[in-house]
């Protein structure tokens, strides 16, 4: 096992983990997709409805039913290239015609078993408001196939083809009202996807502008102080170079200097570095916790509310190595975090559900590297497997502090 590399999460940012095993708006657009398909099989339901209280026999029904099944689910792939549009993936032209002419076919049978020629357009109304149109296409689009859905409801209405939804006494406004607002229904259904398609790019051009601000920032701080203690010795070396021939122990003091130097660079480097890469454990908890929890995984935690207090540095890599081995070689349905205050330290629990065919060792070259890590600074790590359960608890003193 091995775990994340070291890096600097902000509390309302997501780990690179969490980016790729987050649904993020995958749940929100099969939402949106079953929704525009509800829709469609229900307005396929309320004619089948009104034609069959207005005496259409059961053959009649059943066809319509039929058609009505095969026109939803051909609309299946006009949603999907919907999504896809985003990524720059165009749909094939020829299954767009086919599905086009599948919703002109149960159109017609519409008409023929109906009589309404409201309902024999709404299909391919519908079909055409999924088509992948332009920005701002798509609008007028829907507002042109409305427009001649109320006026066909207005042609069955006034004129009437003879079908058997339009018989006396048949209250067939309630479908015809469904289709002529259906466009627009799914259009905000739609709507709604692509701004919450934007406000998630926009979060992640936020965070890309966040990391890379970031970046500039360190490398102007390395820079610096690099710059400077790279011009120090520099001259403490040239200085030691020209006093070497008449004073050579003044030389040798500009060496010593330039050392000292050195290692002051190297540990500024250090504490640089460690600035950085320092987050406060209660971050590291939560981003641990959003992590498994992104990846489908039921969590329950019980971190301390002073958790920010427990020494990072010496329980910050064991969050991190545990978390991705939860991820790893987890059971991936339940686990649980506990961090807790002991006599003089702190307490640090994850536990994870094994798949049923588990059959590895409990410990692994990542754990055995946290538990040196742990002991180095008087701690302890012990690893736990059994009960369909594997479970690592780690323990440190209040003055931890990692190694260097």
């Amino acid at each position: 096992m091995t775990g994340p590399a070291p890096s600097v999460v902000a509390p309302g940012d997501e780990l690179p983990g969490a980016r790729r095993l987050a649904r993020g708006i995958t749940a929100t657009w099969w939402y949106t997709a079953s929704a525009v398909l509800f829709l469609e099989a229900a307005l396929v339901l309320s004619w089948v409805g009104t034609l069959a209280v207005a005496g259409l026999g059961p053959a009649g029904l059943l066809t319509l039913a039929g058609g009505g099944v095969l026109w939803v689910g051909s609309t299946v792939f006009l949603v999907m290239a919907y999504r896809h549009r985003r990524t720059g993936v165009r749909a094939r032209r020829w299954p767009v015609i086919v599905m086009l002419l599948v919703a002109a076919g149960f159109g017609a049978t519409a008409v023929a078993l109906s009589g309404s020629w409201q309902l024999g357009f709404a299909p391919l109304g519908q079909s055409l408001v999924l088509l992948a149109w332009p920005r701002g296409v798509r609008a007028r689009v829907a507002v042109a196939v409305t427009a001649v859905l109320v006026a066909l409801w207005f042609i069955d209405a006034r004129f009437g083809a003879g079908g058997a939804a339009l018989a006396p006494g048949v209250d067939w406004w309630l479908p015809a009202f469904y289709s002529a607002a259906l466009p627009a229904m799914t259009v905000a259904s739609l709507w709604w996807w692509d701004v919450l398609v934007a406000l998630d790019d926009a979060r992640a051009s936020q965070s890309r502008l966040a990391a890379t601000q970031e970046r500039l920032r360190l490398a102007t701080d390395v820079h610096d102080l690099q710059g400077h203690h790279l011009q120090v010795i520099a001259l403490q070396l040239e200085l030691a170079d020209r006093l070497m021939d008449t004073d050579r122990d003044a030389a040798m003091a500009q060496l010593r200097a330039a050392r000292a130097s050195v290692d002051e660079a190297r540990q500024s480097t250090r504490d640089l570095a460690m600035r950085y890469r320092s987050v406060p454990l209660g971050d590291e908890l939560a981003n641990a916790r959003d992590l498994l929890r992104a990846a489908g995984i039921e969590v329950a935690a019980e971190i301390a509310a002073d958790a920010d207090l427990a020494p990072a540095s010496a329980l910050g890599p064991v969050i991190r190595e545990t978390t991705t081995n939860a991820l790893r070689h987890g059971g991936g349905r339940r686990a649980r975090l506990e961090l807790a205050r002991t006599d003089g330290g702190w307490r640090y629990l994850i536990a994870n559900d094994l798949p049923a065919d588990e059959t590895s060792d409990a410990d692994g070259s990542g754990l055995d590297g946290l538990r040196r890590r742990l002991s180095d600074v008087g701690g302890s790590l012990e690893v736990e497997h059994a009960d369909g359960w594997f479970r690592v608890v780690a323990t440190v003193p209040d003055t931890a502090e990692a190694p260097a």
